[in-house]
């Protein structure tokens, strides 16, 4: 096989693997949306009574660890690392799409500026609450996602280095 060859594979190869993330990044898109506007079992139905929100950094996210026993751990869990883990492939999905997000500083402001459309929607929209504490686990979330962008990066480069030296 010639170097051309080699060049159009791995070329492939890149389509390929940009074309199942596009697909995954979509649904992923969809599911968030739809836990984040319309899941009554988050909390996601519109509501007249008084709308509540929290503008105070930290405070709700402290309001879930000192009650934790009274609220219970799967409370804890779903609000803290749901909101983390909820934000996390798209801060692993981004990089990949967007040369200009393959640098953290670009994901991570990405990451904080899709979660203040969130926040913002769900105050107009009376779905959920407004949360500062939700902007910063969302955020966290999003650089995780660029951090597991990272390693998987190295391991298939690695990975890579190993064949071309095997061969």
């Amino acid at each position: 096989m010639n170097s051309m060859d080699v060049n159009n594979a791995m070329d492939d190869r890149k389509k390929r693997r940009r074309l199942i993330a596009g697909v995954l990044f979509t649904v992923y898109f969809a599911v968030l949306f739809y836990f984040l506007f319309f899941s009554e079992k988050m909390g996601r139905t519109y509501s007249e009574r008084a709308y509540h929100y929290n503008l105070v950094p930290l405070k709700e996210i402290m309001r879930f660890i000192r009650y934790r026993k009274v609220l219970g751990t799967y409370a804890v869990v779903l609000n803290l690392v749901g909101n983390i883990i909820a934000f996390m492939p798209f801060g692993t999905f981004l990089p990949i799409y967007y040369e200009r997000c393959r640098k953290l500083r670009y994901t991570v402001l990405y990451s904080f500026e899709l979660s203040l459309v969130v926040e913002i929607l769900q105050l107009v929209f009376k779905v959920g609450s407004l949360d500062v504490d939700d902007l910063i686990l969302n955020t966290i979330g999003g650089l995780f996602g660029f951090l597991v962008y990272e390693l998987v990066k190295q391991f298939i480069r690695k990975t890579t280095e190993r064949k071309k030296h095997d061969d």
